[in-house]
């Protein structure tokens, strides 16, 4: 795949064709933006997913505390 962008970019060179290898490289530049922000938000969702986890944990943990020094109180 790297190839084939790379015989692109030197055949738009070597024909002159400067305005259409600035527009592929604008393109090449917003593709790269995009995947950077799609990883973005797929790790960002998944700390969320690992925050809620260790939530769900921890309100169980004292949950079980809780119920454990209502029966010592008694």
């Amino acid at each position: 795949m790297i190839k084939f962008f790379r015989n692109i970019r030197k055949n738009l060179l070597n024909e002159g064709k400067t305005t259409k290898y600035f527009k592929y490289a604008i393109g090449e530049i917003i593709l790269v933006v995009i995947g950077i922000l799609i990883a973005l938000q797929i790790n960002n969702w998944n700390e969320r997913e690992n925050s809620i986890s260790q939530a769900e944990k921890h309100l169980k943990t004292i949950k079980l505390n809780l119920q454990d020094d209502i029966l010592q109180a008694e």
